[in-house]
């Protein structure tokens, strides 16, 4: 009876193998058990059930009839972009799952200046996108997470982003006019007005905000295909600033009030636990790279040279081992309006504190938005993982002070176990504060992290045996940090399978939710228990 089954199992998957082959080709239908195991795990959660098979369409209509396909089969849908997550937001909940691989659908399909738009497809860069865009000297106002290297716009939208222009803009799906989304039968969704062609999308709220459904829903009430941002001139000035705080509730008090006065691109903030692990990292003196781009991104050479001639005195030790240090980038259209929102940085920070330091670190964050990955592992080969909340203004402080407690009363525990934690703060728009605790520990990396950081800097790193109590303890930690959050109200990026996002919606929104997601999934075969959707068939 069970090698029935089995017999009937592979012959299944075979089938659907042959069916997807005829469609995209079969070089793009992976059953490699490799690049299936890599496609089942992500930063956080090792391989537990298995895809069955990796599916790369090369076009909305094959991403269409793929779609099509696989439901018709029977069998479970989890999109994936660049593999980033770390919240199970596209592992397979079963082995009855095709894994997504949207990484051929990477193109610009159009700039329009006239328009200021661009359309791309949804496997596309942040990297990618910036760069086509910096020929015209465009930029989408939300212009990339740090990881936008690799990251995809389809994911970014899926999960939202935080970083660039956030500070000003809020996250990516603030930038969105339009996207077209496949449902699990492979009919094809249009979001806001698209022109007389209907291939033309130009503005998003044409109606009730039907983009917005699929924006932070972790894939699971449909697949993106393409994505038109709208676009902005890129700012022709900017400058750098860095300050040090004596403590962490001082820094988020400096933070909100520039939040508040709306004076910066984008922030960027650590707590001493980070500055210890970027003490520990390459010196920046020593990166032939990092000194390259600071050069490069000064218009002036002289002033570039001399920029890279201060990081390269300076290195990274302008800053006390225990201070708190925050980057601020402002931007402008003229040079007098970002002197004058940087003169308000000044006052905002010293008055709450804040001592001005060498800028650094600032003007390599612009100068390399989007880095090599290798920051995935701790300074020696750790296991790194983060954890996050987007705060009011008003409760961060309150919230940092909580989880810092929170710490203090299992330091003897997280000492033992060797973990070691630290902080990363940003700001969201006008009105939002994320505070992203991460930790570090004694744990081997595994073939994701292999596919991400750079070979030459794994080489370089120790690679350690897995070590499930220090992982377990990281796994109560890291849900005893999410119910502070989730005390407070926060919001949360990256749900995935792990903030509790259908448990804190009333009832008549979580009805509403169910009832979009029965329309466009009936059979709920879309990443199967993200955002808390029950399970439905296989599990």
């Amino acid at each position: 009876m069970q090698q029935d089954a089995q017999a009937t199992i592979d012959a299944e998957r075979d089938g659907l193998f042959n069916q997807l082959a005829e469609i995209i080709g079969r070089q793009n239908v992976q059953l490699d058990e490799a690049r299936r195991r890599l496609f089942s795990e992500d930063i956080w959660r090792p391989v537990n059930s298995v895809v069955a098979m990796v599916a790369a369409p090369g076009s909305l209509a094959e991403l269409a009839k793929t779609v099509a396909a696989v439901h018709a089969a029977g069998y479970a849908i989890a999109p994936r972009g660049s593999g980033m997550s770390y919240t199970g937001g596209y592992v397979p909940a079963h082995d009855r799952t095709v894994s997504l691989d949207m990484s051929r659908m990477n193109r610009i399909l159009r700039i329009s200046r006239e328009d200021m738009t661009i359309t791309v497809e949804a496997g596309a860069t942040w990297k990618d996108m910036n760069e086509a865009l910096a020929q015209q000297g465009l930029r989408t106002p939300f212009w990339g997470p740090m990881s936008g290297l690799v990251s995809t716009v389809g994911g970014g939208l899926a999960q939202l982003n935080a970083m660039f222009g956030a500070a000003r803009y809020g996250t990516s799906s603030e930038s969105v006019v339009s996207l077209t989304v496949v449902a699990a039968d492979g009919s094809i969704v249009r979001t806001g007005a698209c022109g007389p062609d209907g291939q033309t999308p130009h503005y998003r709220h044409y109606g009730p905000d039907l983009a917005g459904l699929f924006c932070g829903d972790c894939g699971t009430l449909g697949i993106k295909a393409e994505v038109t941002f709208r676009l902005i001139e890129a700012p022709a000035f900017e400058d750098h600033l860095s300050f040090s705080f004596p403590d962490g509730e001082s820094l988020l008090r400096a933070m909100a009030e520039v939040a508040r006065r709306g004076i910066a691109a984008e922030t960027c903030a650590f707590d001493p636990g980070l500055t210890a692990v970027r003490l520990q990292r390459a010196s920046l003196a020593s990166d032939v790279k990092t000194l390259g781009a600071v050069v490069a991104k000064e218009k002036n050479l002289g002033k570039g040279l001399f920029a890279a001639a201060k990081i390269a005195m300076g290195g990274r030790n302008f800053i006390a081992p225990t201070d708190y240090p925050l980057h601020i980038i402002c931007e402008g259209r003229s040079k007098a309006a970002v002197d004058a929102d940087v003169a308000v940085a000044r006052k905002v920070a010293g008055s709450f504190g804040g001592e001005e330091v060498e800028n650094t670190i600032a003007k390599v964050i612009r100068a390399m938005p989007f880095p090599a990955l290798n920051s995935m592992l701790g300074p020696t080969g750790e296991a790194w993982v983060p954890v996050h909340g987007v705060c009011s203004l008003s409760n961060a402080p309150r919230i940092f002070k909580e989880i810092q407690a929170l710490y203090a009363v299992r330091k003897a525990q997280m000492d033992a176990q060797g973990i070691h934690t630290g902080f990363l703060f940003t700001s969201m728009a006008s009105n939002g504060l994320i505070i992203e605790p991460v930790f570090f520990w004694p744990q081997g990396w595994r073939p994701v992290h292999e596919s991400a950081v750079e070979p030459s800097h794994l080489a370089r790193l120790q690679q350690r045996e897995p070590n499930a109590a220090a992982t377990a303890l990281v796994t109560e930690l890291r849900q005893a940090v999410i119910d502070v959050f989730a005390r407070y109200g926060c919001g949360f990026f990256q749900i995935g399978r792990t903030y509790p996002y259908r448990e804190s919606r009333d009832d008549l929104s979580t009805k509403l939710l169910d009832a979009v997601k029965d329309v466009i999934d009936p059979d709920g075969v879309f990443n199967p228990g993200v955002l808390g959707f029950p399970f439905k068939g296989a599990a």
